[in-house]
C-alpha cells in the first residue's frame, strides 16, 4: 500500500512539474484573431501549370478596412512571393494565354506586368471602369463588365449624365419598375454591360449596347457567366431579361457572334435559372447549369450539354441527387468537373460524357474555385473547413488521389490556437427523416464539466452550416466563447437531396421547426457535457426568421439572438426586393394566400414572446428591410420583454467593416454572458 501512495505522489509530483514547465501555450481564437487572418481572394494557374497567382486581403482596425495585394507562388508550394503589394487594392490576378503576362484590375481599370512586375501597364481606360474581365484565347482581346446608362452610346454620355445627377439639387427619382433597389445597392439607371477590349490598341467596344438589363445578372447568376468561344469569335452571356420586374428567376443563354452584334441567339430552354455557359476546349459544345422550375432560385441544379452543331441539348445529372454548381472541362473535352453540396460539405465530382457516370472525386470539406492544368494531369482548387481558412490545394486526377497542400496563409496565428474538432450528430426529424447537425465543442474540453450550449440556425432557408471557415458565423469563435456549439442542417437545408430541400417551402414553420427542435432535445439528452440550465439560439436572415418562430413557441432557450431576420411576412414581401422569393416560399402575394403569411409570421404568436432577445440589423439590408427589426424590438420593448437593439447605420445583411464586427461579436458575447446562470 505505501508503495503505491508513493507511486501516485509521483505521479502526481511529475504532472505538476510539467504543467510548470511546460505551460499551455495555446489559446481560444479571440475577435483579434479573426480579423488578422489574411484571405485568399480570386487565383489563376499559369498555362504550363507551374505558377498561381492569387489576390491575398489583409484588414486592419485602425483604418477600419481591407487592402487587397497579389501574391505569386510555384504549383510545389515553394518561391512565394509578391507580384503587387501596395496601399491600393490590386485584385483579379489572370494570366495571359501564353503565360508571359499577369493582368489585374486596379482603382477600376484592366492592367497588366511582367511575371515579375515590371513593365506596368494600364490596359483600359474607361470613364465607368472596369472589372470581372476574361482574356480571349489568342490574348489578343479581353472580355470586361462596367456599369452604364443603357441609352449612352459614349463614355462622354455617361460622364455628363453623372455630372448632371451631381449638379442637381433635387435627389428625387421616380421608379418606373419593382427593382430599384438590389441587395445592397439603389439600382439607378445604369446596368452592366458587357465591353470587348483590343488589348494592342486600347479601343473597347459595348457588345450589348442599349441592353436595358443587367450582363451579367446581378442575381442567381454564377461567378462565371461569360465566356469567349474557343476560337474567340463568339461569346456566351447569361441574361435576365425580366430582372426589373423583381418576379422573375428566368435567367438565359444567349450566344453572340463578335461579327454580328445585333441578333444574340437564345439557346437555353429552362423558364428558371440559366447561368455559367462554359465552351468545350474542342469547340463542340457548351456546358451550362440549369434550374427547372420558374420562380424558385434553389430548384435543383442540372449540367446542360448543347451540341453547337446540331442545337441538340442533353441533360446530364438529371438523375443525379445532388446540385452542381461550378463546372470546368478536362482539357480532351470528355469530362467536366464540377462541386455540390453534399450533406456539410462542398465536395468535387467527375462526370464521364461517354458514360455518364458521376464519380466522387473529393469529398470531405468545403471545395471551390476548381481549376485544371492544361495537361489535365492536376485539378486545383480552394479548400477551407471549420479549423483551417481558405488555402489553395492541389489532387492529382491520375486516380492516386494525391492531395498537396500549396499556401500556408495563416500558419503563425493558427499556430497560436486551440481548435476543436468538427463532429456530427444524426436525430430523428419530422416524420421520422434524419436530420444531421454539426458538433463543436469548447477548446480545452473537459469531458467531466458542464458548457452551455450555442444553438444556431442556418439562413437561406435553403442554405447548409458546412464543414468551412466563415468569417461572419464562425462555429469556432462560438465555441472559443466557451459554448458547444450544435448546428442543425433541418428540412430546407442543400446537400440531402432536393426532397429535403423542397419540404421547407410554404412550411416555415411547421416540419423544420420540428427537426430543429428535436435536434435540440437529442443534444441535451445525449450529450451529458452540455448544461440544459443554459442553452442559447442564434440566427440570421432565414435563422432570424426562425429565432423570432421560437420565440413565440418555445422556452427551451435562456436568450435568443436575432440578426436580420423577418418578423412580419407580409411587410417584409411589400419592402424586399427579390420578390419571386417570398412569392415562392408563401405561395403567393399576401392578397392571393393570405392564409400562409398569417400563419407563419412570427409577430402573430406575440402575445407568447418571453424570452430575453438581441436583436442585430442594418440600414443597406435591402433583402429584409430594417423596419422588421424597428416592429418586432417595439413589439418586444412594449410587451415588457428585456431586449436590446444593435443597429448599424453603415453595413448590409453582413457586417463587414472590421470596427463593426468587432462590436457585432462583443454586443453577441456579453448579452448571452448576461443570461448564463
Amino acid at each position: 500500500m505505501l508503495r503505491k501512495t508513493k507511486l501516485y505522489f509521483l505521479l502526481v509530483l511529475t504532472l505538476l512539474v510539467s504543467i510548470t514547465i511546460f505551460p499551455q501555450t495555446k489559446r481560444a481564437i479571440s475577435v483579434d484573431d479573426l480579423w488578422a487572418m489574411k484571405r485568399i481572394g480570386t487565383y489563376d494557374v499559369s498555362p504550363d501549370g507551374k505558377t498561381i497567382a492569387y489576390s491575398l486581403t489583409s484588414y486592419s482596425f485602425e483604418a477600419n478596412k481591407g487592402n487587397t495585394d497579389i501574391y505569386l507562388i510555384d504549383a510545389d508550394g515553394k518561391n512565394l512571393r509578391a507580384l503587387k503589394n501596395s496601399e491600393k487594392n490590386e485584385s483579379e490576378p489572370k494570366f495571359s494565354p501564353d503565360g508571359k503576362t499577369i493582368a489585374f484590375t486596379r482603382d477600376g481599370q484592366i492592367w497588366q506586368c511582367n511575371l515579375d512586375g515590371s513593365n506596368e501597364k494600364q490596359l483600359t481606360n474607361i470613364y465607368t471602369g472596369a472589372s470581372d474581365y476574361k482574356w480571349s484565347p489568342d490574348g489578343k482581346e479581353i472580355l470586361f463588365v462596367s456599369s452604364v446608362y443603357p441609352d449612352c452610346k459614349t463614355q462622354e454620355c455617361n460622364e455628363q449624365k453623372d455630372k448632371a445627377k451631381d449638379e442637381n439639387k433635387v435627389k428625387a427619382e421616380l421608379f418606373t419598375g419593382l427593382m430599384y433597389r438590389h441587395w445592397n445597392d439603389w439600382r439607378g439607371l445604369k446596368r452592366s454591360h458587357l465591353f470587348l477590349l483590343d488589348v494592342s490598341t486600347g479601343k473597347f467596344q459595348d457588345i450589348t449596347e442599349g441592353n436595358k438589363e443587367d450582363v451579367p445578372p446581378p442575381a442567381l447568376g454564377s461567378s462565371n457567366d461569360f465566356n469567349f468561344s474557343t476560337n474567340g469569335r463568339e461569346v456566351a452571356y447569361a441574361l435576365n431579361p425580366e430582372f426589373t420586374k423583381a418576379t422573375s428567376t428566368n435567367i438565359e443563354i444567349y450566344l453572340l457572334n463578335l461579327t454580328d452584334l445585333n441578333n444574340p441567339k437564345l439557346i437555353s430552354i429552362s423558364k428558371g435559372v440559366d447561368c455559367q455557359p462554359v465552351y468545350s476546349p474542342d469547340g463542340n459544345w457548351i456546358a451550362w447549369t440549369s434550374m427547372k422550375r420558374a420562380g424558385f432560385e434553389a430548384d435543383k441544379r442540372d449540367i446542360i450539354l448543347y451540341d453547337r452543331k446540331s442545337g441538340a441539348i442533353n441533360n446530364l445529372t438529371e438523375n443525379f441527387d445532388r446540385s452542381p454548381d461550378e463546372i470546368i472541362w478536362t482539357p480532351d473535352s470528355k469530362s467536366i468537373y464540377f462541386t455540390a453540396a453534399n450533406q456539410i460539405y462542398n465536395s468535387i465530382y467527375k462526370l464521364d460524357l461517354i458514360s455518364g457516370d458521376i464519380k466522387l472525386f473529393r469529398k470531405e470539406n468545403y471545395n471551390s474555385n476548381i481549376q485544371i492544368s492544361k495537361d489535365g494531369k492536376t485539378l486545383f482548387f480552394l479548400n477551407q473547413r471549420t479549423n483551417l481558412p481558405t488555402e489553395i490545394f492541389s489532387m492529382s486526377t491520375d486516380g492516386k488521389n494525391t492531395l498537396r497542400r500549396i499556401t500556408f496563409t495563416n500558419e503563425e496565428i493558427l499556430s497560436q490556437l486551440e481548435f476543436s474538432p468538427l463532429e456530427t450528430f444524426w436525430s430523428e426529424g419530422a416524420n421520422g427523416d434524419k436530420v444531421e447537425s454539426i458538433l463543436i465543442k469548447p477548446p480545452f474540453f473537459d469531458p467531466n464539466k458542464k458548457y452551455p450550449m450555442m444553438f444556431l440556425i442556418h439562413g437561406g432557408p435553403q442554405g447548409a452550416w458546412e464543414d468551412n471557415f466563415h468569417y461572419r458565423w464562425n462555429l469556432q469563435m462560438f465555441a472559443g466563447a466557451g459554448y458547444v456549439v450544435v448546428a442543425p442542417n433541418p428540412r430546407g437545408s442543400t446537400g440531402y437531396g432536393q426532397k429535403f430541400t423542397d419540404e421547407i417551402s410554404g412550411d416555415w414553420g411547421g416540419k423544420v421547426y420540428t427537426d430543429l427542435m428535436n435536434a435540440y432535445d437529442y443534444a441535451v439528452k445525449n450529450f451529458t457535457y452540455i448544461d440544459p440550465k443554459n442553452t442559447f439560439a442564434s440566427g440570421a436572415s432565414y435563422g432570424g426568421y426562425m429565432i423570432n418562430w421560437i420565440e413565440g413557441h418555445t422556452d427551451r432557450f435562456n436568450a435568443l439572438f436575432c440578426h436580420d431576420g423577418t418578423f412580419n411576412l407580409e411587410s417584409m414581401w411589400g419592402t424586399t426586393e427579390e420578390l419571386w422569393f417570398p412569392e415562392w416560399e408563401l405561395g403567393g402575394t399576401p392578397w392571393e394566400n393570405r392564409e400562409a403569411y398569417e400563419k407563419w409570421s412570427p409577430h402573430r404568436y406575440a402575445k407568447y414572446f418571453k424570452t430575453p432577445m438581441l436583436i442585430v440589423h442594418s440600414a443597406y439590408d435591402f433583402r429584409l428591410s430594417e423596419e422588421q427589426a424597428f416592429q418586432l424590438f417595439t413589439t418586444l420593448q412594449r410587451l415588457g420583454v428585456e431586449s436590446e437593439f444593435l443597429y448599424f447605420p453603415d453595413e448590409t445583411h453582413f457586417v463587414t467593416k472590421p470596427q463593426n464586427a468587432k462590436l457585432w461579436w462583443n454586443t453577441v458575447f456579453d448579452w448571452f454572458k448576461a443570461h448564463q446562470k
